[in-house]
């Protein structure tokens, strides 16, 4: 327990801006119109794109008895590839709709 009150003291900032960056992004992706959805989601592709890199640079870098900073690289790992594939998986299809039929 006191690893953790040291861990949340020093990193007070941070946690601060986590939880900032948390609100503000509900807030902002709350009030989008439905026609802007589609270009946010491909930047949304290119931000889990990030996330994956950084996941497996974070999983490169943990010692193997370090499970939890293990675990938490394959959760971000998994979370952001079905993000990218079903955010691909949608603009797909918002293209088919702009193509002439034949």
């Amino acid at each position: 327990m006191e690893q953790f009150f040291e861990f949340f003291n020093e990193n007070l900032i941070l946690i601060y801006l986590l939880i900032f960056t948390i609100v503000l992004g509900f807030e902002v992706i709350s009030k989008v119109p439905t026609v802007l959805h589609t270009p946010l989601m491909s930047g949304a592709n290119a931000i889990s794109g990030v996330v994956i890199i950084g996941a497996i640079l974070l999983i490169r870098q943990a010692t193997p008895d370090d499970y939890l900073t293990l675990s938490l690289g394959v959760i971000a790992i998994i979370l952001g590839m079905i993000n990218v594939v079903g955010g691909f998986a949608v603009t797909d299809r918002m293209l088919e709709m702009f193509k002439k039929k034949k």
